[in-house]
């Protein structure tokens, strides 16, 4: 979604690199730069000037002016008005002191609230509640039959007493729900509410009225991240008619501008809780200010990487791979592909390649790539028997003729995947024995060899001649080489015959002259 805004910010800083000192001028260009570039992206115009105003003021003062980079120190002060406009620290859920805390969502109808109490539901389960799902949206057709599916894929129960489709009382079922969560002692209960097209007055009296009914620890503001500046003004009419504590993103994976998630925290004053990335019910995460900040500013989010592999790998599974690679057993084709699915579990590979520091520079890589790679790859593994899996050097032409055949792909793609598994076997071994210090093994990556080390490495450097084959012509640059150094060549060192045998050894060149050559 901010890929266009990352761009032009990262363009902007682009003209800054290598000044010693910046000037006013550059400055002034600079924060212009970024005041287009947030107009651009739907950025409400309140925010854009407090923030182009704040980045001048800090950009001028001795802040910048004795630093050792200025530009740096610019992308600095934009990284922190980023977190800053966006939310700052990042806020739990105010949870009840006795339970059940009621958790009310509020919002326009498309916004994904009924999707998001799914995802909501799934949320607070894997994090030890246990939630129930109260479906108050009695007018939108089929409302709470999709709350229902959504809340079996999700494990979490449903409490729905009205059939729905304009039949039954909004405010009776969210008072009975909250109920019969105290009953059934459910400690978290989501109450999701009906929505409409527009703003009207019976829209916010119905959402008053359940919240007056319910009276929710938490009343979370649905906002759909793609509707641009509108956003502004329904956050406010809700501001006004509801009230809500926090606000939640939807569609945050979309291709618009983005500039709604700037804009509702500096204009409603309340912080982003969550954020929804995607249509499944586990693209769901915790909003951070200074994650998101750092994706706009393309310095990657490896924490939110981390913490994905956490919830995803298996622990005893990662320290047995681990031992395998350290040359404690053989890393086979099928613990590669076990490996393969954990990396699918964890979502796309693109989400994933994406929050890498620098990743915006390969946008366009990025964007082409093929996620059925993976599928393709995948397959070849699945077509191989198991011993052809624990020991590829046992496929021979015929061999794989019958895996390209069974995977549908060419034998010349089941070469390159076999070649590339041994390779990278290789170099992950050798990291592992090294405890990981540098990359090496480089040469064994894909593209890494005989013919890419020729093309990547320098010129060789002119320096001095090696030893001639000739003996004659050898025996004269000894002596030459003796003259120079004040040394006697060793008896017989041209022929070969040197060694223990009276030959006499070249005297150590003098510390100080050793240590001016190794500076």
């Amino acid at each position: 979604m901010f890929a266009n805004l990352s761009d032009r910010l990262t363009a902007s800083f682009k003209q800054l690199r290598g000044r010693g000192r910046l000037s006013e001028a550059d400055i002034d260009a600079t924060v212009s730069e970024i005041r287009r570039a947030l107009l651009d992206a739907d950025v409400a115009l309140p925010v854009v000037r407090s923030f182009t105003a704040n980045v001048r003021e800090r950009a001028k003062s001795a802040e910048v002016s004795g630093a050792l980079n200025p530009a740096q120190q610019i992308i600095k002060i934009v990284n922190a008005e980023l977190v800053e406009i966006l939310g700052g620290q990042a806020r739990d859920l105010h949870m009840a002191k006795q339970p059940p805390t009621v958790i009310m969502l509020a919002g326009l109808q498309g916004a994904g609230k009924t999707t998001l109490a799914g995802k909501l539901g799934l949320w607070l389960r894997e994090q030890g509640h246990t939630p129930l799902l109260v479906a108050s949206d009695l007018q939108r057709p089929n409302a709470v039959t999709q709350l229902q599916v959504v809340g079996q894929q999700a494990g979490v129960a449903v409490w729905a007493p009205e059939p729905g489709n304009g039949v039954g009382d909004p405010v009776a079922v969210a008072r009975s729900g909250v109920q019969h969560a105290r009953d059934k002692q459910y400690s978290v209960v989501v109450v999701d509410t009906a929505g409409r097209l527009g703003i009207d007055a019976e829209m916010m009296q119905q959402a008053a009225d359940i919240r007056d009914a319910v009276r929710p620890d938490e009343t979370l503001f649905v906002l759909d991240a793609m509707i641009g500046q509108d956003a502004v003004t329904t956050a406010n009419a809700f501001a006004e008619g509801v009230g809500f504590s926090g606000v939640v993103l939807t569609k945050l994976d979309g291709d618009a501008r983005g500039g709604a998630a700037l804009s509702v925290r500096g204009v409603t004053g309340k912080p982003v809780l969550f954020a929804s990335v995607g249509e499944k019910l586990s693209d769901f995460e915790r909003f951070h200010a200074d994650r998101m900040a750092s994706r706009i500013l393309d310095m990657g989010d490896i924490l939110t990487l981390i913490e994905q592999a956490e919830r995803t790998f298996d622990a005893g599974q990662a320290e047995e791979m681990a031992a395998k690679l350290a040359g404690q057993g053989d890393f086979t084709l099928q613990d590669f592909l076990g490996q393969l699915n954990q990396l699918k579990k964890m979502g796309s590979m693109k989400k994933m390649l994406g929050m890498l520091p620098g990743m915006g520079q390969m946008r366009e890589q990025l964007e082409n790539f093929d996620e059925r790679e993976v599928d393709r790859v995948e397959a070849i593994v699945h077509s191989m028997t198991p011993a052809e899996r624990n020991d590829p050097r046992i496929l021979n032409g015929s061999r794989r003729q019958r895996i390209a055949r069974g995977s549908g792909t060419t034998v010349a793609e089941v070469n390159s995947l076999v070649e590339r598994f041994e390779q990278a076997k290789t170099m992950m071994r050798q990291m592992a024995r090294s405890g990981g210090k540098g990359v090496p093994g480089m040469g064994m990556m894909p593209g890494g060899g005989k013919k890419s080390k020729g093309r990547m490495a320098p010129p060789p450097k002119k320096g001095k001649k090696g030893k001639s084959g000739n003996p004659a012509k050898r025996a004269q640059q000894e002596v030459e080489l003796s003259q120079k150094t004040g040394t006697r060549p060793a008896a017989g060192a041209s022929f070969g015959l040197g060694g223990a045998g009276g030959g006499q050894a070249q005297e150590m060149p003098d510390l100080e002259e050793l240590q001016k050559y190794l500076r």
